[in-house]
């Protein structure tokens, strides 16, 4: 029939145009990337330029600031360590310049530690962080204060569950104490600024944190893929979650106000965010710098010390893995940052349920999502089912059907009549055998985008050969396997009756397992798992058409 052809065909195109992206994506994937020993593992991060300090300072009010005393001396960095973090802060500001994390690989296999900040002659990706405004120790033309501290090594104690660093700086009248806090167990740091204010005047300032980095894009190693998202994020009042690449914030910067909310510099499996106060109304903004580098941060209202008087500004920075229990505890909508794309509303249910399965279930991630994958289509069959039985007595009657065609072969109208009455006397829907592959689309693409952003399956095995259930399967085992899965489906289902509709049919197979040998292999998983319960279930359907129509 000319629909189903069109139809073969169509998905063929798409198929087709899929592979042409995935090839262009190959392409671009190998291409020469920036010297990564250099940028990537750089140990010592380096100082940054001169003409930098207070360059990208923001501006309360312009003119009001009041320069701080700054001689332009980079300082020894401080190193930090606790149980998730390496990690290096700048006297110079007190700037987060390095942050390493503990508890995850920079590659499969690797015993270095993955870097997501930091500030090398090459690249910049820093967490800042001051005061602004009449008594702000930060300004453009006054540059970063230069602070002190007890020690330059500072590590987390067996048995403690928290770690305080000082630094100190001596302001005209004031002594200020910007004090960061780590937990055990814990990626978000609370950073804070006590002020003692010694003067016989009040002490007014705001807090700023922001989040300073150039647009270059981190190595991925899972193989050929869709580019996850890399840029900024926010919380608006129009969107929960607002995102600009660095080319749209180029193009348009962002300015919003709201209460609470964070900004985020979002990357695959990671980001940094810098999480104000939740009850004050905090100033965000998304913009440009210049010469490449972007900034990403906020502004907190001011806040006045009386004379005599201690106060405090604070706000929390997390620099981690992309946790979605533990963003949503952080503050509302910071979960979104685990981009699921459009379909996110079915992605985070199937991730709810994995998740669950993995912990409470099987250890395993990979039995993980064999378990889920029943659990879809034990949940589908009873829509799936139908389809499968029409298609059961479509491959009964098939001998009928080519005795149509060859009957009408020269008379087409005729041919689809006879056809029709054909279906209706024997109540087939020849739509029927779609329905099962449209019902799985949606969750075949939530799927690939929850396998694609959960940072639990990176690095995850399964057994044997299947070190990593995010990236492709090394020895290409299992999407020959589902090319297999593919062929014998197709035998159990009736064969087209027009040649060229078989030709086309018989190749699928090996365009599909082409088009898998680049997925996730936990994507690969869940479609075998899928394929061999449809094996099933159609083999059971099949007995039981042909068992009926045996009694009949």
């Amino acid at each position: 029939m000319d629909w189903q052809r069109y139809t073969l065909l169509g998905g063929i195109a798409a198929v087709v145009l899929a592979l042409t992206y995935q090839w262009s994506e190959f392409k671009q994937a190998q291409a020469p990337a920036v010297d990564r020993e250099t940028v990537v593992h750089a140990d010592t991060p380096t100082a940054p330029r001169q003409d930098d300090s207070g360059a990208d300072v923001p501006q309360l009010n312009p003119g009001a600031t009041q320069p701080a005393s700054s001689d332009g001396t980079p300082g020894e960095l401080i190193h930090v360590t606790t149980d998730m973090f390496e990690l290096s802060i700048d006297p110079r500001g007190g700037d987060i310049v390095k942050v390493a994390l503990r508890q995850f690989a920079e590659t499969l296999h690797s015993r270095e530690r993955l870097i997501l900040l930091n500030r090398t002659r090459e690249n910049t990706y820093v967490a800042q962080s001051g005061l602004i405004g009449h008594n702000g120790t930060d300004s453009a033309k006054g540059g970063r204060p230069l602070f002190s501290s007890a020690q330059q090594q500072y590590a987390m104690q067996e048995g403690k569950d928290t770690l305080t660093v000082d630094l100190k700086l001596k302001q005209n009248g004031a002594d200020i104490t910007k004090r960061y806090t780590f937990k055990r167990g814990d990626y978000l740091m609370k950073v804070s600024y006590l002020v003692q204010n010694n003067s016989s005047q009040p002490w007014s300032a705001a807090l700023y944190g922001q989040i300073k980095r150039d647009d270059h894009v981190p190595q991925m190693d899972t193989g050929l893929r869709m580019h996850p998202f890399l840029g900024a994020a926010l919380h608006t009042p129009d969107e929960h979650y607002f995102k600009q690449d660095f080319e749209e914030i180029t193009e348009k910067p962002t300015r919003e106000s709201i209460e609470g909310g964070w900004v985020a510099m979002v990357q695959h499996y990671f980001l940094s965010a810098w999480v104000p106060q939740q009850d004050t109304k905090n100033t965000f903004e998304l913009r440009a710098l210049g010469g490449g580098m972007f900034r990403m941060g906020f502004t907190s209202p001011q806040v006045t010390v009386a004379p005599g008087q201690q106060g405090e500004l604070a706000a929390s920075f997390y620099a981690g893995p992309k946790d979605i229990y533990r963003l949503e505890q952080i503050s509302p909508y910071l979960d979104l940052t685990v981009d699921y794309g459009w379909l996110w509303w079915l992605s985070k249910p199937l991730f709810r349920v994995l998740h669950f399965i993995q912990s409470h279930i099987v250890s395993n991630w990979g039995w993980a999502i064999i378990l889920l994958t029943i659990f879809i289509k034990a949940l589908l069959y009873p829509l799936s089912s139908a389809g499968m039985k029409s298609m059961a007595r479509m491959r009964k009657f098939a001998p009928q059907m080519k005795k149509l065609q060859e009957q009408y072969k020269e008379n087409r109208q005729k041919l689809a009549e006879e056809t029709m009455k054909l279906y209706r006397r024997e109540k087939i829907n020849p739509m029927g055998g779609c329905l099962p592959l449209l019902l799985q689309m949606p969750v075949f693409i939530a799927l690939y985008w929850m396998l694609t952003e959960a940072v639990e399956l990176r690095h995850a095995p399964w057994i044997l050969w299947i070190h990593d259930l995010s990236a492709k399967d090394p020895f290409l085992i299992l999407p020959v396997f589902y090319g297999a899965t593919m062929w014998f489906m197709q035998k159990l289902n009736p064969q087209p009756t027009d040649p060229t509709q078989a030709r086309i049919m018989q190749l699928m197979p090996v365009v599909m397992t082409f088009f898998f040998l680049w997925f996730p292999a936990g994507l690969v998983l869940y479609w075998i798992t899928n394929n061999l319960i449809t094996i099933t279930q159609t083999w059971y359907i099949n007995k039981k058409v042909d068992a009926a129509s045996g009694k009949a």
